[in-house]
């Protein structure tokens, strides 16, 4: 069984702000495998399907970024999901706004939600898709709750885009190497 797992905050006032950037991509992923969330549970949001005789979940935490774990724990227990059959998107001031980066595990380098999963999992051995936003020019909170407008916007969809390419992958039962070496390069487009 494999568990994904898009990070966001609930609610209209974060629609489309670069926080949710976990949200939209796994909304595309959704849109991509034409299934719907249309479960409740884990503290979040949920659907759960087949690929090639596997269980899949794709799971939206409805608990706000900064206690994201609370509901990737709960999914995770109840599922009895493997650490390794567990991918977490998210955004990531650090990566150049359109690009994205994989990694099998790590620090959470300041972002809150992924921070919230290491401690509550007890592992940085998790593996993560970061959906680049870029260095804010301000403050940070207003940054990442901010909405891209013009060019920055179509670069941050091409990035969302691609994360929810590399994360299909990963459902389709792709080894994570062989597509971190796909995604991890140059524009990787």
């Amino acid at each position: 069984m494999k568990l994904i797992v898009g990070l966001g905050n609930p609610g209209k006032e974060y629609e489309n702000t670069r926080h949710n950037s976990g949200y939209l991509t796994i909304d595309s992923l959704a849109d991509s495998l034409q299934v719907e969330f249309d479960r409740e549970g884990f503290s979040g949001i949920y659907t759960k399907f087949k690929v090639d005789d596997e269980d899949v979940v794709l799971l939206k935490p409805t608990t706000f970024m900064n206690l994201s774990g609370k509901s990737v724990l709960e999914a995770k227990q109840f599922f009895k999901v493997d650490l390794e059959d567990i991918l977490i998107i998210y955004d990531d001031m650090a990566i150049k706004v359109g690009d994205i980066r994989l990694r099998l595990k790590g620090s959470s380098g300041g972002q809150k939600g992924i921070q919230n999963i290491i401690d509550l999992l007890g592992t940085s051995d998790i593996k993560r898709i970061r959906v680049g936003i870029g260095e804010p020019e301000f403050s940070a909170i207003d940054y990442v709750l901010g909405k891209p407008k013009g060019d920055e916007l179509i670069d941050w969809k091409r990035g969302i885009d691609k994360a929810s390419k590399a994360a299909k992958e990963f459902v389709l039962g792709v080894s994570f190497s062989k597509i971190m070496s796909k995604y991890n390069g140059g524009d990787n487009s």
